[in-house]
């Protein structure tokens, strides 16, 4: 743990650096594509996107908008979060604020509970419920209404906005079966939450080839679902969690690119869990843009409609 501790730390000061160093400038946004991102389609709707903010740039410049009178532009702020597992880790890398008294994880800055350590009493929500961080649960078949609304007691008992964000992982064929019930019962007791999906860890199979993987159809159906699940129950889909890497590597399969099961093998390069690849996540952000405009023409033209 003392060396991840340390690989972490490196990781996140190179992350600073390329944040607030200029990387992150809106100006570089075409040398943020990488060479192989060419082999992909939706690689020219990305160089498309880039040149209208590129024109959007100019325009703003000429009207006395730019890096200097506005630091925003050139920079980006990141956060971080992960499981609060391995309650000795993050025990250990618990302060107290000197101004307010109240104590925080300093191992990132939103921690969450898996399914695992989920249950009303464990050590985990006990450690949980006494940090004022932001608060991650993530939610899939095993948890009935009843039980969600016992935690959201316990760890959020002043109902503050923004503490929890529930993550819904139920795989693409039961999401939209399961996650409506869940939804009602915290609308209906007015639980001021964050909703987002996480479509990866709901969606792994092992191919016929021995490796773990993840089918980008899937993973894009159980999004879909997530959607239309709180479109259908009036509520807001806050967010979706991605496992991604900008690296080229073959981890699941599908997609534009068509990954199947016998290339898996040729950069399977993850320790852990499969990621989609720069390309495949490329193509899943563009594909859940869409699905929100063609939501939002909906929404458009109801209310003109009833105009």
């Amino acid at each position: 743990m003392v060396r991840a501790y340390s690989q972490a730390a490196a990781t996140l000061n190179l992350l600073r650096a390329f944040a607030g160093g200029g990387y992150a400038n809106l100006r570089q946004v075409h040398q943020w594509t990488l060479d192989f991102m060419g082999r992909t389609p939706w690689t020219e709707k990305f160089a498309q996107m880039a040149d209208r903010i590129g024109e959007a740039l100019d325009f703003m410049e000429a009207c006395g908008v730019d890096p200097g009178t506005v630091p925003q532009l050139k920079g980006t702020s990141f956060y971080t979060s992960h499981e609060a597992l391995l309650l000795p880790y993050e025990q250990a890398m618990t302060r107290k604020d000197s101004l307010t008294g109240d104590w925080y994880a300093t191992s990132a800055h939103m921690l969450w509970i898996g399914d695992r350590t989920r249950f009303p009493g464990s050590a985990h929500i006990e450690y949980a419920r006494g940090i004022g961080n932001p608060l991650g649960m993530k939610c899939g078949p095993s948890l009935e209404p009843d039980a969600l609304l016992r935690l959201l007691d316990d760890l959020n008992p002043s109902r503050e906005a923004g503490r929890i964000t529930l993550i819904s992982r139920y795989g693409h064929d039961k999401v939209e079966e399961g996650l409506p019930k869940l939804v009602r019962a915290v609308m209906r007791e007015g639980h001021p939450v964050v909703w987002s999906c996480d479509p990866m860890h709901g969606n792994v199979v092992k191919s016929d080839t021995g490796f773990k993987t993840r089918p980008f159809d899937r993973i894009l159906r159980e999004v879909k679902g997530f959607f239309a699940v709180h479109r259908a129950e009036g509520s807001h889909p806050g967010g979706i969690h991605i496992e991604m890497t900008g690296q080229d590597v073959t981890e699941c399969v599908g997609g534009a690119v068509a990954i199947t099961e016998e290339r898996l093998g040729d950069r399977y390069h993850t320790h852990c869990d499969p990621r989609l690849n720069a390309e495949q996540s490329l193509e899943l952000a563009f594909l859940v843009a869409e699905m929100l405009n063609e939501a939002a023409g909906g929404r458009e033209a109801e209310v003109s409609h009833a105009a």
